[in-house]
């Protein structure tokens, strides 16, 4: 059968960290490939309770068509949340929650992006934010970036040089893949040449509660009065992910037609989810359970970087996240990640290599590592096997060169 697919999907490929995820299913293998939260923290019992009572109580509510805005008591939950940590000045009518914030970032492609229109991003970004503004095939402008954030010469130099500049997309807070956080310095000046080339901010959010040392970095939409940042959020790191709650806070201008393009996507999002999200934060202490979790994850965070500081040969450099699922390794350059990756599968430890984070330069001596869903003596021994493998990688290369 000859079936002729949209131009489009020329250029989309299937999500390396996805299809790494399927090979790691083998219970031998230690995966620090996925973003994955531990789900042993997950509150299942709490929330089979919660799911019983409104099923018993307001299914007709829970089971029916609901607005595509969302459900208001949750509205009004995540504005007060994000008003109380980030300092924000929200309120419910300027939140629109989403299938998860992935469906944020699709939403927000729509919204903005043209075939040819230019994205600026940091280098490297989120792959999730890639495949998702890829369908819409802009071009990128990615900005060299160092542990405190973009390098803001080079960004008002794109800005100055780069036509048809559409959107900023950052992740200022203990980033995907990276692990580091912007500087305050930072934020200001990206506000500043955002409102003065009028170009909007997306700030997305979704590890800034998981902060695990220092004081809580301040949202960039907290630092501006005019509406040009808008910010995601996500209950999936913080509460669970198989529920798909996330959320786009916006200015009303944005967030109405936003609502428009989730009622073509979906109508609205599951009903029943939100409310038991709603629910639970109304009768269970999220904060609690969040001190447990940066306590778990600080754990494993130190673990591995331990460990990575033991066992790595010279030349690797790692990164020390201060909060967040993840860090970053820069190899020798004769080290391809790719290859690795093959080797070390042998060794039964994955990861995710680092040229999926970079929308169009070539990367190939980096990589992820995710720290947060495998304990702490299985981290210590998959660093191991993964020390091995670069071992084994460096020295042919070397012993090339002599």
């Amino acid at each position: 059968m000859h079936t002729s697919f949209a131009s489009r999907m020329n250029i989309l490929r299937a999500s390396d960290i996805r299809e790494i995820l399927k090979v790691t299913q083998n219970p031998d293998m230690i995966s620090f490939a996925g973003g994955l939260p531990a789900p042993e923290l997950f509150p299942n019992i709490a929330i089979g309770e919660i799911a019983k009572e409104i099923l018993q109580t307001r299914a007709r509510t829970a089971l029916q068509y609901s607005p595509t805005e969302g459900y208001q008591p949750l509205r009004e939950q995540i504005a007060a949340r994000m008003n109380a940590l980030w300092s924000t000045r929200l309120n419910a009518e300027e939140i629109l929650v989403t299938t998860g914030s992935q469906q944020g970032l699709d939403l927000l492609a729509k919204l903005f992006i043209d075939e040819g229109d230019a994205v600026i991003c940091e280098s490297p970004t989120y792959l999730g934010a890639v495949m998702a503004f890829n369908v819409f095939k802009p071009r990128w402008v990615e900005i060299a970036t160092d542990d405190d954030g973009m390098d803001l010469k080079a960004l008002e130099h794109a800005l100055h040089t780069a036509n048809r500049v559409k959107m900023m997309y950052v992740v200022p807070n203990y980033q995907n893949p990276t692990g580091r956080t912007w500087s305050t310095e930072r934020r200001r000046g990206l506000l500043a040449l955002a409102q003065r080339f009028t170009v909007p901010i997306i700030e997305d959010n979704p590890y800034g509660e998981l902060i695990f040392e220092g004081d809580t970095p301040r949202a960039i939409q907290a630092m501006e009065e005019d509406g040009i940042v808008i910010s995601l959020g996500t209950f999936s790191k913080i509460f669970c992910p198989g529920l798909r709650i996330g959320w786009i806070a916006a200015r009303k201008p944005f967030l109405d037609r936003l609502v428009v393009l989730k009622q073509a996507a979906d109508l609205h999002t599951s009903t029943l989810d939100q409310m038991i999200t709603s629910v639970y934060m109304e009768t269970h202490d999220l904060e609690k359970d969040l001190m447990q979790k940066r306590e778990v994850y600080r754990a494993r965070r130190d673990a591995m970087v331990s460990a990575l500081e033991t066992e790595m040969p010279p030349g690797v450099k790692v990164t020390h996240p201060q909060g967040g699922l993840f860090l970053w390794l820069e190899l020798p350059e004769e080290v391809d990640a790719r290859q690795l990756l093959r080797v070390s599968l042998d060794r039964r430890v994955a990861f995710v290599p680092g040229d999926s984070f970079f929308p169009t330069t070539q990367r190939k001596n980096t990589l992820r590592l995710n720290f947060s869903n495998m304990p702490e003596h299985r981290i210590v021994e998959g660093v191991r096997r993964l020390a091995t493998a670069i071992k084994e990688m460096i020295v042919p290369a070397a012993a090339i060169s002599d």
